[in-house]
């Protein structure tokens, strides 16, 4: 069974890309597009023209917001072939081992992994801070000079000297919340220093056959909305790259991944390239001179490179923080009003940002901010989004009518949606448990998480992959069964065409249940309608004054904090194209004009203008 699914995949992707797979490389790209084609609602590729077609490059990816998605993201958007960077610990894991030795993955010893449980127990050094003391401890066997002493998540110390079993010499003098943290627990960690040369020369190697690596400088996935501080390993890569091969010219490309809702199933994304960052040949001298001119040389590529990342991605303060400026883009009015594309969106997210951080303490921001804060509690206590404000505006005899329709094609959808829910509930269930696990894990085993939900997509897709040919092997197991005992003829045939062919109607009742819930999304504005038309009523006059305010701030500041601002700038944007259909299809050649549209999630039952839901961006927000 598992060879006719896997030549069945094979089929598939001839007819989609019109070629049979190279290499092993090709063959990681396709599963990962089927993946994320599945996961994704919508995925959207911006800069990729920026890519440099010839000479080596490191391309550096943030946030490392979505664990093992986001090289897979970069994989299925980046014209280029590279070699990804990851923890030799992850080549342990069998489904992601394999895929890290198909794409040539250089493997990264992390410190952290190879961290031991220190024995004996701690005390503090009174006359001296730098002095850390212990009992029953055998610091000349656990310890050496550049090792790390990790007290917490948030407590580490590099030793500097093992003076003996039961005396180190530390970098830094103790902290009070260090010493008041041994006094309460004297356990503690060893991490030791790990000599990267053997992964530099790998990188060196790489580079100097003009491929490519790509890097996550924040180091480890997180959840917070902004990016981490980079880590220099990129820049030491490329100036020692370059000082090693005076002939060699790296390129650093920014690469932003901006997800609208991550963890969640069926989302979308946006895919940034930034311009390529070039490594001016002075630096590169000042990193051979060595001591501070090579500190300053990788300072200014560190720097150029999270400049390069600002550029591509959302970095908000806070999660409260970005809610406003979602908010404020959608109530925005443009000199051209049209809808955005999901690149657009999150450009412009961008853009409202960094205005943001420049009149961050003008009054006048603050209290449009503090407006900005109750309009989305009134909209929190009517139950609505943005998006559905203006749908308010039928009147009881208009809104009825369509509420009824939609209801009853809710119910309509819902009769062939319910199966799919029954039969995949195990795997929705063990997804759900697995993943949940795996967040508690992450969130314990980190001090930059914020609830760990860079790791939910991962193990849900992970699970679903590993769980989903099982079970529908199962249910085709006890088709067979009845089958055989009763007689029927080709009972094995007819079981394994059912278990090839469910995952594909399974995919279809993904797109049904999408169309239930958009449906389902859109009865809350009918509902208020004739349940509160004075509500309906005054909360689209909060709206339209409130956009009124800040089209006006904008259009008369927004030249200060950006250079470039153009209140024209949506004119000459390309409108919104609708979605053909869902990419899972693409390439097929069988009646396009039919199939493709019966498989489209907005035409699959074809609603009329009057009740058609339509996919707004604020949806995803």
């Amino acid at each position: 069974m598992f060879l006719s699914f896997s030549l069945l995949i094979l089929y598939y992707y001839y007819y989609s890309e019109k070629k049979m797979p190279k290499d092993a490389y090709d063959g990681i790209k396709f599963l990962f597009k089927l993946i994320t084609d599945v996961f994704f609602r919508e995925i959207k590729v911006s800069g990729a023209h920026n890519v440099p077609r010839e000479d080596p490059c490191i391309f550096i990816v943030a946030p490392h917001a979505n664990q093992f998605v986001d090289p897979g993201m970069v994989i299925i958007s980046n014209p280029r072939r590279f070699s990804p960077l990851m923890a030799e610990s992850s080549f342990k894991r069998k489904i992601v081992g394999a895929a890290a030795r198909a794409l040539k993955a250089i493997p990264v010893i992390r410190p952290q992994d190879l961290a031991t449980k220190g024995k004996g127990q701690l005390f503090v050094n009174k006359d001296s801070l730098t002095i850390l003391n212990g009992k029953d401890t055998q610091f000349k066997a656990q310890a050496a000079p550049r090792d790390m002493i990790v007290l917490s998540k948030s407590l580490s110390f590099v030793i500097t000297e093992v003076i003996s079993d039961t005396e180190l010499r530390l970098k830094t003098e103790l902290t009070p919340e260090a010493i008041e943290h041994i006094s309460k627990s004297a356990t503690f960690k060893i991490i030791p220093h790990v000599d990267q040369g053997v992964l530099y020369e790998k990188v060196h190697e790489r580079l100097n056959q003009n491929e490519s690596i790509v890097i996550f400088p924040e180091g480890g996935s997180h959840d917070r909305s902004e990016m981490l501080p980079l880590k220099a390993g990129f820049a030491i890569m490329a100036l020692s790259a370059m000082a090693e091969n005076k002939d060699l010219k790296v390129k650093i490309v920014p690469v932003g991944l901006n997800y609208f809702h991550p963890h969640r199933f069926r989302s979308r994304a946006v895919i940034s390239y930034g311009v390529p960052i070039s490594i001016e040949p002075e630096l590169v001298e000042d990193y051979i001179k060595g001591g501070t001119s090579k500190h300053d040389a990788i300072s200014k590529v560190l720097e150029s490179g999270y400049e390069g990342l600002k550029s591509v991605t959302i970095n908000a303060p806070s999660y409260d923080t970005l809610m406003i400026i979602a908010t404020a883009r959608r109530l925005y009015r443009p000199a051209a009003e049209h809808k955005l594309t999901i690149d657009q969106v999150v450009e412009l997210n961008r853009r409202f940002l960094l205005g943001y951080r420049h009149f961050e303490k003008d009054p006048r921001l603050v209290d449009l901010a503090q407006r900005i804060k109750a309009y989305n509690n009134t909209l929190k206590y009517f139950g609505l989004r943005d998006y559905q404000v203006a749908r308010t505006q039928y009147t009881a005899y208009s809104a009825a009518p369509i509420l009824v329709s939609r209801i009853i094609k809710l119910v309509f959808l819902a009769i062939f949606g319910f199966p799919s829910l029954l039969i995949n509930s195990p795997l929705i269930i063990l997804a759900l448990v697995i993943s949940q696990k795996k967040q508690e894990e992450a969130l314990a085993g980190s001090s930059v998480k914020i609830a760990a939900r860079d790791v939910l997509a991962t193990w849900k897709i992970l699970v679903a992959l590993v769980g989903m040919p099982a079970l529908y092997g199962f249910y085709s197991f006890l088709l067979f069964l009845y089958l055989y005992f009763n007689g029927y003829a080709h009972s094995f045939g007819l079981s394994c065409l059912v278990w090839v062919v469910l995952p594909f109607i399974q995919y279809i009742c993904v797109l049904v249940l999408e169309n239930s819930v958009d449906i389902y999304n859109s009865l809350s504005p009918l509902f208020l309608s004739l349940s509160n038309p004075d509500g309906a009523a005054e909360l689209r006059k909060m709206r339209e004054n409130l956009s009124n305010t800040i089209t006006t701030f904008v259009d008369e500041n927004g030249s200060t904090a950006l250079k470039d601002f153009d209140k024209s700038k949506f004119d000459k944007m390309e409108l919104h194209e609708k979605i053909e259909s869902r990419r899972i299809l693409n390439g097929l050649d069988i009646a396009p004009t039919v199939l493709t549209k019966w498989f489209d999630d907005k035409n699959l039952f074809n609603f009329n203008s009057n009740s058609s839901i339509s996919s707004d961006d604020s949806e995803s927000e």
